[in-house]
């Protein structure tokens, strides 16, 4: 990237896991060499008086030039997803390297990493995303992979790719051992075919009828067993995206025992309910799976997230546009099964958090860094990401504290054609964004070219 000389980010309220304070940031080679009072004034400033800095978001769960279950790509390339995450104040993503059935994950991987470096503006890494354990040389790949530093494997236990519990196991049986994090979008697929089944035999099958169709049964169910086999083989996971009180109480007694049970909910959950989805065919555009639930359960999540039951926020960007070419490619008024699922959110997780928390204080303002940096780093194994701490990536965003922004109805970055959060304010901008040193966002506006990322080696210790 650009350059490398030192300089001084001066006179910023620091905000991180250990706190708030008032201190210059030393940039050099791309690292923070120095925090602290009155820093070499000889070197070029960079003035941040007024404003807030944190650790440059991590979002560790992101669809990016994916082909989905349902056999579609969405959106977005590694170019229009991280500039637009790096407009939001995200620095550092964890995508899905698919892998289709048949497909040796060797090739998934060299495939991806291709796509990656051609596009990415922030810096990266991947799960592996398994679906089909029979594939050629599965077990060896997945083993050396995961020695090559890809430290992390997502399952499904629903949709077309679903693996069976023995699969499952069978693929814990290995990452355990090795060191590595196995993911898991658990939903119980056999409750979901049941409910589904009877909406439509009724003819219910608006967008509206989507969260029935995926009732917090079929969550807790899988959630639950994912747990009980996590802890059985000594092997950790990660529940993605839990959405109910139902889960998050099985995560809760998960952790209770002592089981390897780490937790995320996304942000579309905190801030959304299921009547979103209450609005003819535009109520598509919101359609997620799991879906968003009720007030109730937000409640219980920020709960969850205060209590350390809920490790991090993440964004779960899975963009599809509200067209022939996403939501609407089996026509103008699809019902709900042949709706792509998803929303985008690369863009909008910081300034949603960093709204509610710091400048609407609903979690101790500490809580934004550790839920959308620190802890993903953490777990994830990120090497230099996620802290403002001397020998780390100067991965660093500054925030104007009384800047408020109304988002519009198509006002990404991304490659979406509608903003699922039009029409909410938030209080709290990020103004400039530092990738290990350069400025990549400038006053709001991208300054970056598309390969300037880096892939995050975590090759394990």
């Amino acid at each position: 990237m650009g350059h490398r000389f030192d300089f001084v980010i001066r006179g910023a309220d620091l905000l991180d896991r250990l706190g708030r304070r008032r201190a210059d940031i030393l940039v050099s080679d791309g690292k923070i060499g120095a925090i602290g009072a009155e820093l070499d004034k000889s070197l070029p400033t960079h003035d941040a008086h007024g404003l807030v800095a944190t650790p440059g978001g991590v979002d560790p769960h992101a669809h990016i030039e994916q082909k989905s279950g349902m056999g579609l790509w969405n959106a977005d390339s590694f170019e229009t997803a991280t500039r637009s995450a790096a407009l939001g104040g995200t620095t550092s993503v964890i995508s899905f390297a698919a892998q289709g059935k048949g497909e040796r994950l060797r090739d998934v991987v060299e495939d991806y990493s291709a796509r990656a470096q051609r596009g990415a503006m922030i810096d990266y890494a991947y799960h592996l995303s398994l679906s089909d354990p029979d594939a050629p040389h599965f077990d060896d790949d997945l083993r050396a992979l995961i020695a090559a530093g890809h430290r992390t494997v997502k399952v499904f236990t629903t949709y077309n790719i679903a693996l069976n519990s023995d699969q499952i196991a069978h693929i814990l049986s290995i990452t355990g051992p090795a060191g590595a994090l196995t993911c898991v979008h658990a939903e119980d697929d056999a409750i979901l075919s049941v409910a589904r089944n009877k909406l439509i035999s009724g003819n219910k099958t608006e967008p509206k009828h989507h969260a029935e169709a995926r009732p917090r049964a079929a969550e807790a169910e899988a959630v639950k067993r994912i747990c009980a086999m996590a802890e059985q083989l000594s092997a950790p996971v990660m529940i993605f995206h839990v959405t109910c009180i139902e889960a998050l109480e099985a995560v809760r007694a998960a952790r209770k025992r002592g089981a390897p049970v780490f937790a995320e909910t996304c942000t579309h959950y905190l801030f959304q309910t299921a009547e979103i989805l209450d609005q003819g065919i535009e109520g598509a555009k919101w359609m997620c799976s799991p879906p968003q639930r009720g007030e109730a359960d937000q409640l219980a999540l920020w709960d969850g997230l205060s209590d350390g039951t809920l490790d991090l926020i993440s964004s779960d960007h899975a963009p599809y546009r509200f067209d022939e070419t996403g939501k609407l490619r089996t026509g103008p008024n699809p019902p709900f099964p042949e709706i792509a699922n998803g929303q985008p959110g690369l863009e909008t997780r910081q300034p949603l958090l960093f709204d509610a928390i710091v400048s609407r204080g609903k979690m101790p303002a500490p809580a934004f860094a550790e839920l959308t940096a620190s802890r993903a780093a953490e777990i994830y194994d990120l090497p230099g990401k996620g802290v403002l701490e001397v020998g780390a990536d100067a991965d660093i965003v500054l925030w104007d504290t009384g800047q408020a922004h109304t988002y519009g109805a198509d006002d990404l970055h991304d490659n979406v054609d509608y903003n699922p959060h039009e029409g909410r304010t938030v209080t709290g901008w990020p103004n400039d964004v530092f990738l290990r040193g350069d400025r990549i966002v400038s006053d709001g506006v991208l300054t970056t070219q598309p390969g300037q990322g880096r892939w995050i080696n975590r090759r394990p210790k």
